[in-house]
Parts: C-alpha cells; structure tokens; sequence
C-alpha cells in the first residue's frame, strides 16, 4: 500500500509557506488506517514496548490505534491544564516561541520500555520534549513511530541513538 497516496497536502496551512501534511484522508479510509496502524504496532511489539505514549493531539489518533492494536496501553501527553491528576513537564523552544508538554506523574513507571507515535516528524522538538518527560518519569524509549516524516528538516538526526520507523518521507 502506498500511504502517501492518502495524504492531502494543504498550501500556506496554518500560515503562509506552509505545506501542511493531512493525516485525514489516511484515517478515514478503514483499509489505509488499519495498514498504517498494523505497520506501526509491529514496530512497537519488535522494540518489546510495555506502552505507547503519543504527544497532543494527532499522536492520541494514531498512538492509540497502535497501543490497542499492539495490546499495549496508551498514555497521552498533554498540552498544561489538560490532565486531571498530577503531572511532570517539559518546556521546551520552538522556532516561534516556547511550549510546555505534561504527563501525569505516575504514567510511566521506572524501567518500563516506550515506543512513542505521532503523525510527523519535523524538526523533533515535540518528539524531545516528549523523550524528556519518559526518562524523567524513569521510562526508557526505544523507539519512535511516525505516519510522515519530513526529511528536509532533519528531525531524525536528533534521535540518532534511537530507533525510528516512519512510513512516508517527504
């Protein structure tokens, strides 16, 4: 199955320059998001995760398909202000600003082993900030999964030391 062939790309999304990579399209066809998701929880059962963590917001989508279809939970990681017990966070600088990510505190226990999903690799500081916060809990991260990478911007050669599966690269 070619995946790309699901992605829509929209122009000058969310601001002008942009080419914004629609996972949609992939989700909402039954065929292509169950391929994807399958793809994505073998990587997760070949790293021997316990769980799967997915950063906010599209990382809940697919990090989540991966963790049931892997038979592993899910935990997410928020945005502040949006997890109801008490949380660890990461701050973390973007190229426009700054960013803060939670997860509650007792998620990840010390020693478990995470494969993190989200929808797209850019430059990886989601993805950091998201490693941060798991080994700070104790976790340790042995892989990353992702629908699209972007290749230009090089984000997977901040995570060299780490496995990383995407399956569409542009």
């Amino acid at each position: 199955m070619r995946f790309e062939d699901y992605i829509k790309n929209v122009p000058d999304f969310p601001i002008p320059g942009i080419q914004f990579k629609d996972i949609t399209t992939l989700i909402a066809d039954p065929a292509a998001f169950k391929a994807a998701v399958d793809e994505l929880a073998l990587f997760a059962r070949e790293k021997q995760a316990e769980l799967v963590v997915g950063p906010d917001a599209r990382g809940f989508i697919v990090g989540s398909a991966v963790a049931y279809a892997a038979g592993l939970g899910f935990i997410p990681v928020r945005k502040p202000g949006k997890l109801p017990r008490e949380t660890i966070s990461y701050d973390y600088d973007l190229e426009y600003g700054k960013n803060t990510l939670c997860m509650h505190k007792d998620a990840v226990k010390p020693g478990q082993k995470v494969v993190i999903i989200d929808d797209l690799l850019a430059t990886g500081g989601t993805m950091d900030a998201t490693i941060k916060l798991i080994q700070g809990a104790g976790g340790i991260v042995v892989g990353l999964g992702f629908l699209i990478e972007l290749v230009d911007l090089n984000g997977r050669g901040r995570f060299q030391n780490l496995p990383v599966r995407t399956l569409i690269r542009y």
